[in-house]
């Protein structure tokens, strides 16, 4: 993977994160599971952190 490849999946990702915490508000606001779009998040927020490793080399 090369760099502009790190970056492109790094923007991808926080966009999805972004969209993940907006759907996460709106079922909060109405009780809904919020354990799959929580776990999601975690899992995103590894990625990007392995992503970020990557950048930095």
């Amino acid at each position: 993977m090369d760099k502009n490849q790190i970056e492109e999946a790094i923007v991808e990702l926080k966009d999805e994160y972004i969209q993940l915490q907006n759907n996460l508000e709106k079922l909060e606001s109405i009780n809904g599971n919020l354990a799959p779009l929580e776990k999601r998040l975690t899992e995103i927020e590894g990625e990007l952190k392995v992503l970020h490793e990557k950048r930095r080399r």
